[in-house]
C-alpha cells in the first residue's frame, strides 16, 4: 500500500479520509467522479463570481446587552458597565469597545432579536437553523454540507466547505456535522499538520495519474452493494485530494503571509491561546476566511473565542472585544474594497444571549429568549436594525427572528431556493433546507 503523503496516524479532524490518501486502500472500487456543479452550471453567465458565505462562531453565548444591545435605561444590576457609542448609522449605539465596528454599521445589518435559541453549549443551531428534536435518521446536516451537496466545487482543488475552527474541548461546540448527507460532506479542517500534507512528497504527477487509473480500472461491486453512502463519500474525498495535491490554490489560500503587509496589519495579530473550553482569538482567520473564498471556497465557519461570562462579564468582555472589534471590521470593509460584498455573506453570532440581570459572580447567565445576528454582504440591504428587546433586554418586543430565517436568507443569496430545494435523507424522504415556515427575511432580501 502506498501513502502518497501525510503522516500515517495523524489527522486533521479525527477520521482517516482527511489528512491523506492511501493508494490501495480503495481497492473494492475506482474513483468515482462527483456529479457536482449543478448550481454553477444552471446559474447563468459565464465567468460569473460564486457565491459564497462566511460564518463566525462565538461560543459559549457573547452579551447582547453589553455589544450591540446596550439598555441604557435600565436598572444598574441590568444595564452593566459599559458606555454607548453613536455609530456612522445615524440612531445606532453599540459599546464603546466596538469602535471600529462602530465605522462599518452602514455595512452590516444588526438582528437584536433572535428568539428561538436553546439552552444548550453546542454550535448546532448555529450552524443548522434548527433544533434536535424530530432529527431524520443520520442528523441534521450544518449549513455547509447543505451547500457542497446542492452545489459542489467551484474548483476540483479547493473544497467547497472549509472549517477553520479548532477540536475545542467542549466537544458540542464541534458537534454540527454532515448529518444525513454522510462524510462526503464533511467540512475539510486544514488545521496544524494537514497544511504540509496537502502537498505530494516525492511522487511525480505521471505516477500519481498511473496510480487512479489503477483504482478506476477495479471492480465496481461493493460501490454498487453500499447503501451507506460512505464509498460514494470517500470517492469524493479522493476526488478531492487529487485536486488539492496537484493544485497549490488551497496551500496559497491558507497562506495570509501571501497579502500586502497593510491589508495585515488592518486584520491585527489575533490572540491565540485557547479561550476557556472553546477556541483562540485569531484575528488573522478572518483574513484566511476571506481568501479562501476568493480561492472558491463557497462556505467557511470560524469559531472565535470563548463568551461564556458566568463570571467576571465586564472584565472579560474589555479583553475579548477589541479583538473581535478589529477583526471582523476589517473583514467586512475588506470585502468592500475588494468588491465581494454582492458574493459573500457574513453572519456572526453564538448560541444564545446573556440574562439580563448580572449575577453575584459579576457574570451574566444563559439566556435563550434573546440575542443577536450580524448580517453582512451577500447583497442584502444593510445599515439597518432589525427587531428589538424589552428594556431589560430579556424579551423580544418587535419582530422576533428565528434561526432559520437567517439561514433561508443566506441560502437565497446563494442561489438556492429554500422551497424547492429538496435533499433525500437515508430514507429517502426529501428535506428541505431549512425548517417549516421558514423563508428569507423580507427586510434583507
Amino acid at each position: 500500500m502506498l501513502n502518497i503523503f501525510g503522516k500515517p496516524k495523524r489527522f486533521c479532524d479525527g477520521v482517516t479520509r482527511r489528512t491523506f490518501l492511501k493508494i490501495g486502500a480503495l481497492g473494492m472500487g475506482g474513483l468515482a467522479l462527483p456529479d457536482l456543479l449543478k448550481a454553477e452550471a444552471a446559474s447563468g453567465a459565464k465567468g460569473a463570481r460564486h457565491k459564497s458565505i462566511i460564518m463566525i462562531y462565538l461560543p459559549g453565548g457573547p452579551p447582547h446587552q453589553d455589544t450591540f444591545d446596550l439598555k441604557v435605561d435600565a436598572p444598574s444590576e441590568i444595564r452593566g458597565e459599559f458606555k454607548p457609542i453613536n455609530t456612522v448609522l445615524p440612531g445606532l449605539q453599540i459599546c464603546e469597545h466596538l469602535p471600529r465596528m462602530a465605522r462599518v454599521m452602514d455595512k452590516v445589518a444588526l438582528i437584536r432579536s433572535i428568539a428561538d435559541a436553546r439552552d444548550d453549549h453546542t454550535d448546532f443551531m448555529c450552524l443548522t437553523g434548527r433544533s434536535k428534536n424530530n432529527e431524520p435518521p443520520g442528523g441534521w446536516p450544518s449549513f455547509g454540507s447543505f451547500i457542497s451537496k446542492t452545489q459542489g466545487a467551484v474548483d476540483p482543488a479547493v473544497p467547497p466547505f472549509i472549517g477553520l475552527e479548532p477540536r475545542m474541548q467542549h466537544r458540542p461546540y464541534n458537534a454540527s456535522g454532515p448529518g444525513f448527507l454522510g462524510v462526503g460532506h464533511r467540512s475539510f479542517r486544514p488545521e496544524g499538520d494537514c497544511k504540509s500534507d496537502m502537498v505530494l512528497n516525492g511522487l511525480t504527477l505521471e505516477r500519481l495519474a498511473d496510480r487512479r487509473r489503477l483504482l478506476e480500472s477495479f471492480d465496481q461491486y461493493r460501490r454498487d452493494v453500499d447503501a451507506s453512502g460512505l464509498m460514494a463519500g470517500l470517492d469524493q474525498f479522493n476526488q478531492q485530494a487529487f485536486g488539492m495535491m496537484t493544485s497549490s490554490r488551497l496551500v496559497e489560500a491558507l497562506d495570509f503571509q501571501k497579502e500586502d503587509p497593510r491589508v495585515i496589519e488592518r486584520y491585527g495579530k489575533g490572540d491565540p491561546r485557547v479561550h476557556g473550553d472553546a477556541a483562540p482569538m485569531m484575528t488573522e482567520q478572518f483574513l484566511v476566511a476571506r481568501r479562501l473564498v476568493e480561492a472558491g471556497a463557497r462556505a467557511v465557519t470560524v469559531a472565535f473565542g470563548f463568551w461564556d461570562y458566568h463570571g467576571n462579564n465586564f472584565q472579560n468582555a474589555r479583553n475579548d472585544l477589541p479583538l473581535l472589534d478589529r477583526g471582523l471590521s476589517a473583514l467586512i470593509q475588506d470585502l468592500h474594497d475588494r468588491g465581494l460584498d454582492k458574493d459573500v455573506s457574513v453572519v456572526v453570532w453564538g448560541e444564545f444571549g446573556r440574562s439580563p440581570v448580572v449575577n453575584k459572580d459579576a457574570g451574566r447567565d444563559h439566556w435563550p429568549r434573546a440575542s443577536f445576528a450580524l448580517l453582512a454582504g451577500g447583497g442584502m440591504r444593510v445599515g439597518q436594525v432589525i427587531g428589538a428587546t424589552d428594556r431589560q433586554g430579556g424579551e423580544p418586543t418587535e419582530r422576533p427572528v428565528r434561526f432559520g430565517e437567517v439561514f433561508a436568507t443566506l441560502y437565497h443569496n446563494l442561489g438556492l431556493d429554500v422551497t424547492q430545494v429538496a435533499v433525500p435523507d437515508l430514507s429517502g424522504r426529501p428535506q428541505y433546507l431549512v425548517p417549516d415556515g421558514c423563508l428569507p427575511m423580507p427586510e434583507l432580501v
